[in-house]
C-alpha cells in the first residue's frame, strides 16, 4: 500500500490579517483553504508552515519529511532569509518537489532554482481569464478540461523572464489581449519544480475546484521520489561558495596532459 504524499503549504500569512478583503476570502489563511482543497484530489499528509514562525516553520529535519513544498509568498519575498532559501534549493536538488504559486515568481527560492530575475508584466485589471490546456495527456492535467475560465483575476503577461520550461501545460489568455505561461515544470537536480499561475489574494480563486485539482495533481507529480544528499557528494561546495566565472583558472590546452 502507497503512502500518503506529506505535503507542507508555506504561506506568508500576512494579507489574511491586515486587509478585510482577504481575510473574508480566506478566514483561516490561504494555507489552510490550499490545505482543505487538495485534500479532495488525493491521498496527502499535510502540513503548513507561515513567514513569522521561528525559521519560518522550515527546518532541515522538516523538510526532509517534506515530498512537496507549495508555496504562496506576495509581500514579504525579502523577509525569508538566506539560510532558508538555501536549505529548500538544496532538498529540492536532493529530491524534493517545490510548487510555486501566483506571485511565488518572485520568491528567493523560486528565483534561486531559476537562476533568472522571474519578472513580468502585470496589471490589476479585475479581468477575466482562460487557462488552455495544452497537454491534456499530462499527468498534472488529469481531470482538467480543455480550458479553465477565472472570471476575475490578475493579469500577468509575458515576457516572463524564466528559463525555458521542460513542459509548457496551460497557457493564458486574458481580456486585454496579453497571454502568459501559466502552468510550467522543470527538472532541478533529483527534485520537480512547477509553477502555478492563478491565486491573487483578493480573489477567491483558491476556492475553485479546477485550480485545486491543478494543484494537487501537481503535488502528485512532483513528490519526492529520493533522498540523495548531495552534501555527500565528492568535491561538494555549497552554491554561495562557488567562485564566479571570472574567477576561475581556465586551463591552458597544453595544460590538460
Amino acid at each position: 500500500m502507497s503512502q500518503p504524499v506529506r505535503v507542507t503549504i508555506w504561506n506568508e500569512f500576512l494579507h489574511e490579517l491586515n486587509n478585510d478583503t482577504v481575510r473574508k476570502i480566506y478566514p483561516h489563511g490561504i494555507h489552510h483553504r490550499l490545505a482543505e482543497g487538495i485534500a479532495d484530489y488525493g491521498d496527502f499528509d499535510i502540513r503548513t508552515a507561515t513567514l513569522r514562525e521561528p525559521a519560518h516553520g522550515l527546518g532541515s529535519e522538516l523538510l526532509d519529511e517534506t515530498d512537496v513544498l507549495i508555496w504562496w509568498g506576495h509581500a514579504a519575498h525579502q523577509e525569508v532569509s538566506d539560510e532558508t532559501t538555501a536549505l529548500v534549493q538544496q532538498k529540492v536538488l536532493e529530491g524534493m518537489g517545490f510548487v510555486a504559486l501566483h506571485s511565488a515568481h518572485f520568491s528567493k527560492p523560486f528565483q534561486r532554482l531559476m537562476g533568472t530575475n522571474c519578472s513580468l508584466k502585470w496589471r490589476e485589471a479585475d479581468e477575466k481569464e482562460r487557462l488552455w490546456n495544452l497537454q491534456p495527456n499530462h499527468p498534472i492535467m488529469d481531470g482538467i478540461p480543455e480550458y479553465v475560465e477565472i472570471e476575475r483575476a490578475e493579469m500577468y503577461g509575458e515576457r516572463f523572464d524564466i528559463p525555458t520550461p521542460d513542459e509548457i501545460l496551460m497557457i493564458s489568455w486574458f481580456q486585454g489581449g496579453e497571454v502568459f505561461r501559466s502552468v510550467c515544470t522543470w527538472d532541478r537536480g533529483n527534485g520537480k519544480v512547477i509553477y502555478i499561475r492563478p491565486g491573487h489574494e483578493v480573489y477567491p480563486i483558491y476556492h475553485q475546484p479546477e485550480i485545486l485539482r491543478i494543484i494537487a495533481n501537481a503535488s502528485l507529480w512532483a513528490r519526492r521520489r529520493v533522498s540523495i544528499s548531495m552534501v555527500d557528494a565528492i568535491n561538494f561546495q555549497p552554491l554561495e561558495s562557488v567562485p564566479n566565472v571570472e574567477k576561475r583558472h581556465i586551463l591552458d590546452p597544453a595544460d590538460t596532459d
